[in-house]
């Protein structure tokens, strides 16, 4: 029994017991019945994310589908519900949004400009450093056309062509040019 298993309670430890009482923490314990009370009027919930505790007091993040339970006549009997553990995606996402954190504080206090762009041309990217040198606020060149709007007209074919290949994949070391 997958149940069983995730929360390390016997079957025989839970049957007939209130599962928003016995194995829901008071911070999520109104949620949870509001998903159990839609079920119980025929209101299906998909998705729904709240953590369980195990029998060791370990926590479980689930991620719960629940659906409402009739008898031969369609007469609404109960609940149905489908979890999923998603503990360990949890961790993982949690990683990557770190990461990405990290990775936002090293672009942003970089000692060099770094501006990026879609692949409309438009900025999506850019720096405190690359603020600084060209007196532009991130906010100012957001969503502005690089090159139209950033680069001298001497140098706007060289880089085009440069951020072009950019956008394949192909790669360009030490390639100068001025912002202003």
């Amino acid at each position: 029994n997958k149940a069983a298993e995730i929360t390390k309670y016997a079957k025989e430890e839970v049957m007939g017991r209130n599962l928003v009482d016995g194995f829901i923490r008071q911070q999520y314990k109104a949620a949870v019945k509001r998903v159990l009370a839609n079920g119980l009027r025929g209101e299906e919930t998909s998705n729904f994310e709240f953590p369980l505790f195990t029998k060791d007091q370990e926590r479980v993040d689930i991620l719960l589908n629940c659906a409402s339970r009739r008898a031969a006549k369609g007469k609404i009997v109960g609940v149905v519900g489908v979890g999923q553990d998603i503990t360990e995606r949890k961790k993982v996402e949690s990683e990557l949004e770190r990461v990405a954190l990290d990775l936002r504080m090293l672009i942003d206090t970089a000692n060099a400009p770094i501006f990026g762009i879609d692949s409309n041309g438009n900025v999506n990217e850019w720096n405190n450093k690359a603020a600084e040198i060209t007196k532009y606020a991130k906010e100012e060149v957001m969503g502005r056309n690089l090159v139209d709007g950033f680069i001298r007209q001497q140098y706007k074919a060289a880089v085009k062509r440069v951020l072009a290949n950019g956008l394949r994949g192909e790669e360009t070391s030490n390639f100068e040019f001025p912002l202003f």
